[in-house]
């Protein structure tokens, strides 16, 4: 019998009330990636913490998050689909409430542990659930409403975090999750199936991989905490960050060979021995990349350089959500008539051509409108390619290995954003070092028109009340100031060029993909 056919089974309940119910319990734990981002110093001053003890609040989470991931699949063979989501939801709403009662840091930082761990089930069981509701050739259309969940959760996450923090208390930004997790488990209770394929287990059980889950956490929470503190330690002249490049490199490729040779693997590796899942998961990662560098660089530009409030810039990058909100029905359908790698190929040169713009209109000057609007056209190839290269990681995968597929796929976005992230923040801060340099090169004391312009201001400090030495020293101060944020400007936008050259990469990359039969989904297109 051939693994790939489809099987006949549908649920008993409208497969698009599915999709909301699924989608929701996905959207509280994506939400929570990013919503605490700015209550770090409001849960600091409150816990008797400092900044950089606070910053673990995050990096806990995604460390926990990004080791469930990847194990997903082989959960659900353990204790099945609808029993193992959820468990997830309910726990990650319990450790949200051990979250907002947490009276020190150490006990914050045990119960983020604890959400970011069952939260990493929740993501790739409701991309698995509406793998499985829908008939190949609607699949598109379902990922797209899981995509406007998993796109839009990030950028929504830091304005609702503020405004939260802002006018009530950093501790409602877990609170909030009680009331959304309760309805989740009553809906998914009522109304969500396992397929017959998922009772149909192996018999005798399921042995337990020990030896891959040490590997698997090791290496990924070493790589993980190396990306998140690598900027802030600068990177390999810490001992402490290259012992965990260490760890994580021998750990992971012991891991991808174990698990290769191992009867009953924790992580199917041979998955990526088919082209169109490993050049999906290669896409998910740079999508993951994309988003989370350009979140995490907009509103660090608008805050540090424009003056913006954590509010402000956070309303710039939200607004931005309801153009995805708009797109993602849209390219669900175009997924049912175009195939899936023309779409993703697109989607990378309209990366590319917005990347391009970004550097030629983000400046010092630039507007609230103007950003905006600049930050709503860099979401828009997004769309192109989270749903079709969701879509085409299940294609000619067989039906029992769905959960695997949604958990990898799920991972590889994940890792990605944490890797984007990092690359962009270094960037940042050597190109801002290297284009001062040079900008402080021109203004020697044997520079003219330099000399001109510091005795020009000079004279009107001082006509305003200051004396003379005192109007020098801040006519000197003052030219550093605006050598520092036009080096900074500079290094965002050099940024972004370095984005618009990595999706020219991926648009290459996009025609590895399978050709499939658009009214088919799941099939291959005979050549």
């Amino acid at each position: 019998m051939n693994d790939t056919v489809e099987q006949p089974w549908r649920p008993a309940y409208n497969p698009w009330l599915i999709t909301v119910v699924a989608s929701m319990a996905a959207f509280m734990e994506v939400l929570d990636t990013s919503i605490a981002n700015v209550a770090l110093p409001h849960i600091a001053g409150n816990l008797g913490a400092g900044n950089d003890e606070s910053t673990w609040v995050l990096t806990s989470y995604l460390v926990a998050n990004a080791i469930v991931l990847p194990v997903s699949g082989w959960l659900v063979q353990v204790f099945g689909r609808k029993r193992f989501f959820m468990t997830c939801i309910a726990l990650f709403t319990v450790s949200s409430v051990f979250c907002a009662m947490a009276p020190s840091l150490g006990l914050l930082l045990f119960s983020r542990v604890l959400q970011g761990a069952f939260g990493g089930g929740l993501q790739p069981m409701a991309q698995a659930i509406l793998a499985d509701s829908f008939p190949p050739e609607r699949r598109g259309q379902a990922f797209a409403v899981y995509g406007i969940t998993a796109v839009c959760a990030p950028a929504i996450g830091p304005t609702l975090g503020g405004w939260i923090t802002d006018n009530y208390s950093w501790r409602w930004i877990f609170w909030i999750n009680l009331p959304v997790g309760l309805l989740a488990l009553a809906l998914v209770f009522r109304l969500v199936q396992d397929p017959p394929y998922l009772a149909q287990r192996a018999r005798g059980g399921i042995r337990v991989d020990y030896v891959g889950f040490a590997l698997l956490a090791l290496g990924v929470g070493a790589f993980q905490v190396m990306l998140d503190r690598g900027q802030q330690d600068d990177w390999f002249a810490s001992g402490f960050i290259t012992i965990l490049a260490v760890v994580a490199a021998v750990c992971l490729t012991a891991l991808v060979i174990y698990e290769w040779f191992h009867r009953d693997p924790l992580i199917d590796v041979r998955l990526f021995t088919n082209r169109n899942f490993a050049t999906a998961n290669l896409m998910m990662f740079m999508v993951g990349a994309v988003i989370f560098a350009t979140t995490v660089m907009l509103p660090q530009f608008l805050q540090t350089l424009m003056g913006y409030s954590a509010q402000t810039a956070g309303v710039v990058l939200s607004s931005a959500a309801l153009v995805l909100v708009a797109e993602m029905p849209i390219v669900g359908r175009l997924t049912t008539v175009i195939q899936a790698r023309y779409l993703i190929a697109f989607g990378w040169v309209l990366v590319v051509a917005t990347m391009y713009l970004s550097t030629q209109r983000l400046d010092l000057e630039v507007s609230f409108g103007s950003v905006t609007w600049l930050r709503g056209v860099q979401m828009v190839p997004l769309g192109f390619i989270f749903v079709p290269a969701t879509t085409a990681a299940y294609i000619g995968v067989p039906a029992g290995k769905r959960n695997a597929v949604a958990g990898l796929v799920n991972f590889s976005r994940n890792i990605g954003g944490s890797v984007g992230t990092s690359i962009v923040t270094t960037l940042i801060a050597r190109q801002s070092q290297f284009h001062q340099v040079h900008l402080v090169s021109r203004l020697a004391d044997d520079n003219p028109s330099f000399q001109e312009q510091i005795r020009d201001l000079s004279r009107r400090l001082a006509a305003g009340g200051l004396g003379t030495w005192e109007a020098q020293r801040q006519a000197y101060a003052r030219f550093y100031q605006m050598v520092h944020d036009q080096a900074q400007a500079l290094a965002y936008i050099d940024t972004f060029w370095w984005l618009a050259l990595g999706a020219a990469v991926m648009f290459g990359l996009a025609f590895a993909l399978e050709r499939n039969d658009p009214r088919a989904g799941g099939t291959v297109a005979v050549h």
